[in-house]
């Protein structure tokens, strides 16, 4: 039976949809924190068929890596199971194109962004018939599909735009926090492969308290920070004394590359995400232009090829594409 909320007269044949990169934990929020940036991300475009089922008919520069099985890639995965849910399985199909624009296990959230451009572009093929909050648990299930865990520190702020805080998955609870006028971030990718499992499982699963007493302060101090458009909080509060001193062994070069940050201006510097991908995060446009440049100067001299972007904090989130 199709779902009341679906209107058939509303459905699109063809919708094409950007969804963009994040920058997972902001530092010291662990599975937590994270928000969205207006570039890299990726578009996927969603043609409905005759043929019933759901089909990848394209997928660009992923260099290979990523499956054409429907099953096993999330886009597909997730887009399916929005059709059945909504009891449309049984009434057309749908041909999907992915292009990436961002690198695969870069720390930015890239098969976040792949999934929420999907589960977007299915909404929006159907007519909207969920909101973003109905649309989340696809999401998740896709970073489950895709990592091995079910996390929501990526697909939230790809999803939602802006910044969010994952206060609890059971039940889910999604806290949209404010963005701090003219905040920005410089990001740096080294070309180093860091997987996200090989990331994650250095972690203990046991902290110290008094590293954990530490950590709490400086999330609730970012949190206040963000409140308050205070960024001298903001920067005192993004440090992490749990995750990034046994990650960032994994990252060639990241101690150099933090002093740069930290003595051109920069009020905060860390992992994004599980990394290898770094964030300065920096009062003015300018600030993070010239932290991401002298950071790729220094790993040009290295040998160590990187790429760089500067952005302030998406606050839309996916979008349609004409």
């Amino acid at each position: 039976m199709i779902d009341q909320r679906v209107h058939m007269e509303n459905i699109q044949e063809q919708v094409r949809v950007f969804a963009p990169a994040t920058v997972a934990n902001m530092i010291c929020g662990f599975d937590i924190l994270g928000f969205a940036v207006d570039a890299p991300g990726d578009e996927v475009t969603m043609t409905k068929v005759e043929q019933l089922g759901v089909r990848i008919t394209s997928i660009k520069g992923d260099d290979g890596r990523l499956p054409l099985d429907p099953d096993q890639n999330t886009v597909s995965a997730c887009a399916m199971k929005v059709l059945e849910d909504l009891g449309l399985a049984d009434e057309f199909g749908i041909e999907i194109e992915l292009v990436k624009h961002m690198p695969i296990g870069s720390g930015l959230g890239s098969s976040s962004a792949s999934t929420v451009a999907g589960v977007f572009a299915i909404n929006a093929l159907l007519g909207n018939p969920l909101t973003k909050e109905e649309l989340l648990p696809y999401c998740i299930e896709g970073e489950r599909l895709a990592c091995g865990h079910g996390h929501a520190d990526n697909v939230a702020p790809a999803l939602m735009g802006g910044i969010t805080l994952v206060r609890s998955y059971e039940p889910l609870d999604i806290v949209a926090l404010p963005v701090p006028d003219g905040m920005y971030a410089g990001i740096v990718f080294p070309h180093v492969d860091v997987p996200t499992r090989d990331a994650r499982q250095l972690i203990k699963d046991r902290v110290a308290l008094k590293d954990a007493v530490v950590q709490w302060g400086n999330v609730a101090g970012l949190i206040a920070g963000l409140y308050r458009n205070d960024f001298a909080l903001i920067g005192r509060s993004m440090q992490d004394v749990i995750i990034e001193p046994v990650r960032a062994i994994l990252i060639p070069q990241f101690a150099e590359m933090k002093e740069i940050a930290l003595s051109h201006g920069a009020l905060s510097f860390g992992i994004s995400g599980s990394g290898p991908s770094v964030v300065a995060i920096t009062q003015s446009e300018e600030a993070a232009q010239t932290i991401t440049q002298e950071i790729k100067k220094h790993l040009d001299q290295q040998e160590i090829d990187s790429n760089t972007y500067v952005s302030a904090v998406n606050t839309q989130g996916p979008r349609l594409l004409d």
